[in-house]
């Protein structure tokens, strides 16, 4: 699926996103942020399964992070009205 401001041949319009990125923004930070902290608590207590399993799942949210990125620039560049972060 080509990175743009919305998926092809989807519901949605430039009033009524298909997405709302910048709520899934702020749960992708806080997945990196919870799972980091607690990978680091887990290795720390020497819980290694748990650690890998928890820092996989850290990796996953920071790729998002980076995926909604590219789609919240890709909208700004279609759009040049303001976003809120409830959109």
């Amino acid at each position: 699926m080509p990175i743009g401001p919305q998926p092809p041949n989807r519901r949605g319009t430039a009033d009524r996103p298909y997405s709302a990125l910048n709520l899934r923004l702020a749960l992708a930070c806080f997945g990196v942020v919870a799972c980091g902290g607690l990978a680091l608590a887990a290795s720390l207590a020497d819980y290694g399964v748990a650690a890998v399993l928890l820092l996989i799942l850290a990796v996953t949210a920071a790729v998002d992070v980076v995926v909604i990125q590219r789609r919240r620039a890709a909208r700004r560049r279609q759009d040049s009205t303001k976003h809120s972060l409830f959109e």
